[in-house]
């Protein structure tokens, strides 16, 4: 739902703060590479920017193995 709003350029901080909430309940090994990186692609382009979120989600990412990211992923990780 938050790349959906992102991708259409619309500011929701209530929701990307529901939605950062929402990720910090799971273990991040849950998600797959595509799905972390709509992830930070999304709070980026939205210019959304959750403290809580950003440190345990960039610190699972680099502790992923990178093979299991496509480029695409691995591209849009950088970029945000």
């Amino acid at each position: 739902m938050a790349r959906a709003y992102a991708k259409v350029n619309v500011s929701h901080p209530h929701l990307f703060k529901k939605v950062a909430n929402d990720i910090l309940i799971r273990d991040f090994k849950i998600f797959k590479p595509q799905e972390l990186s709509n992830i930070v692609w999304a709070y980026a382009t939205a210019g959304e920017f959750s403290p809580r979120l950003s440190k345990p989600l960039s610190d699972h990412i680099v502790q992923r193995d990178f093979k299991l990211f496509k480029p695409q992923d691995l591209s849009d990780i950088v970029w945000a």
